[in-house]
């Protein structure tokens, strides 16, 4: 399961499977969607009176998959429970862990002839212990085979299979997801709790759906009816393309269907599946920094423009960024003249950039357009990434002297936070090196946007719109300052006690903007 915005999302594995039964049609070695084969039974506007011709044409090409999988489960005995120690005394030998056969349907289609199968990385990894021991395909006409794994990607979530087959296969060809428009028709065709060549019509909701800030976090959003078991399935447009492959679903209990459903675009996917089938390794642009979104307050609280840009939260050492001179701080608006908005979040535009070009960063640092060249650099391993450290305690970027620290503690009415100086034996208490500068927050007005942005006791304030604050003084001025310019908010540098830090803009109280 996953979450967004604290609903449960679903990836779409389903239930026991169905097949339906379809004849091939004619010359399966052309593409089913071939522009001549399609442009002969849909009208010119484009819309339907029946999806029946359209579906027939594409349904061969689309297949069930089910997976068989060992896969260890808890053996329930609870080693350190005092209550089981009491009546079976701590010398019980405790159990080693048991595995079980984990079952689960997905849906893919075929890509070529010779029996090359697109799906979901997940469809293939039941419970996310490994691949898959066994995978069966089932046809359109009932037929079952057994599959291979050509290559696989964790993180677009795409898989290739293969499965040999006495004569050629029917197939689809992708589309140009760059092409889809909120409001075109769309069909989705998959396995759905098992129920093969199971077909649903919508229209997509949002052709570029940011639903996190990953490297591949960009989906098709559609109102198509998807479901468990749907994962890996194709949605096609109105000319019989691929334009997307269906991965998950919004729910409020991750059971079903309530038209909110997401497809990796085609655009994503295409050059991942080729890679794949000719055994190349996946390679994706990195940084080496870690980024927010400018969201509105935060920007607000620079003066910069609503929905544009992603905000430097740190930069790992002697990776890419830091070596062209990426600070933190700073707000990356373009890479190479495309804008990083809510449309092309900067991992993705990375994850999309081959490893050693050289791309322009054109940056605001404290209010000052600039410019760095940075040459990519290419992303780790997971592994490999967890070893990084991208949750350092920077100490304050521009202040040598640390600025003075005071023991009085002041009220800063216009955003509702009584704060006092940090002293070295503070800063020991809250876990952070003696030489932190800054104000910690003793108390929160309750109501202000402080407390909804969960500002709480102990933590500590460095800066304020960038500028270094090591007193409650200077953090008075800072604020000052923001409201004399006019601003609605302030941005805050915080550490938190125990060595997370971050941005977060808060706004002034309704009384105090004017």
């Amino acid at each position: 399961m996953r979450y967004v915005y604290g609903i449960t999302s679903a990836l779409l594995i389903g239930g026991a499977a169905v097949s339906l039964a379809t004849g091939y049609p004619a010359g399966a070695q052309v593409a089913q969607n071939e522009p001549s084969r399609i442009q002969a039974i849909m009208p010119k506007s484009g819309t339907p009176a029946s999806f029946a011709d359209l579906v027939q044409q594409l349904q061969p090409a689309v297949v069930g998959i089910a997976t068989r999988q060992q896969v260890k489960v808890d053996s329930g005995i609870p080693g350190n429970n005092p209550l089981f120690n009491f009546f079976f005394g701590p010398n019980v030998p405790q159990q080693q862990p048991r595995t079980r056969e984990a079952r689960a349907l997905g849906s893919g289609f075929l890509v070529s002839s010779e029996g090359y199968i697109v799906t979901n990385n997940h469809v293939i990894t039941a419970d996310g212990q490994g691949l898959a021991d066994s995978i069966t395909v089932t046809l359109s006409d009932g037929k079952e085979y057994p599959a291979k794994i050509v290559g696989h990607d964790a993180d677009s979530d795409i898989a290739v299979l293969k499965i040999d087959a006495d004569k050629p296969l029917p197939f689809v060809k992708f589309g140009d997801s760059n092409q889809a428009r909120a409001g075109d028709w769309v069909i989705a065709i998959g396995n759905p709790f098992g129920l093969g060549g199971t077909v649903t019509a919508g229209i997509v909701s949002s052709p570029h759906r940011i639903t996190d800030s990953g490297a591949y976090g960009q989906y098709i959003q559609t109102d198509a009816s998807i479901n468990p078991g749907n994962s890996g399935g194709p949605m096609f447009d109105m000319t019989g393309k691929v334009i997307g492959i269906n991965r998950f679903i919004v729910s409020p209990n991750g059971a079903g269907n309530i038209g909110i459903g997401f497809a990796i675009p085609s655009e994503t996917a295409k050059p991942i599946v080729d890679k794949l089938i000719a055994g190349k390794e996946i390679e994706r642009g990195y940084l080496g920094g870690s980024f927010a979104p400018v969201n509105d307050d935060m920007a607000d609280a620079l003066g910069l423009p609503h929905d544009q840009g992603e905000y430097t939260v740190a930069v790992v050492p002697d990776d890419p960024a830091d070596k062209a001179g990426l600070r933190r701080g700073d707000i990356v608006t373009a890479v190479s003249g495309q804008k990083v908005d809510q449309d092309h979040s900067l991992a993705y535009l990375m994850a999309h950039t081959a490893p050693g070009t050289r791309v322009t960063l054109s940056i605001i640092r404290q209010g000052k357009p600039m410019s760095l060249t940075v040459t990519v650099g290419k992303r780790p391993t997971e592994e490999e990434l967890k070893k990084k450290d991208f949750n350092s305690i920077p100490n304050s970027a521009n202040n040598d002297n640390g600025g003075t620290s005071d023991n009085g503690t002041y009220y800063e009415e216009p955003l509702g936070l009584h704060v006092m100086g940090l002293t070295a034996r503070i800063a020991q208490q809250l876990g952070v090196a003696p030489t932190t500068t800054g104000v910690v927050v003793t108390d929160i007005d309750d109501g202000t946007d402080a407390a909804n942005k969960n500002l709480s006791r102990g933590m500590i304030i460095t800066q304020v719109n960038y500028k270094d604050v090591g007193s409650t003084a200077e953090f008075h001025a800072a604020v000052s300052a923001a409201k004399r310019a006019g601003r609605d908010a302030v941005l805050l540098y915080v550490l938190a006690p125990g060595g997370q830090s971050g941005p977060v803009a808060v706004r002034f109280k309704i009384a105090d903007k004017d």
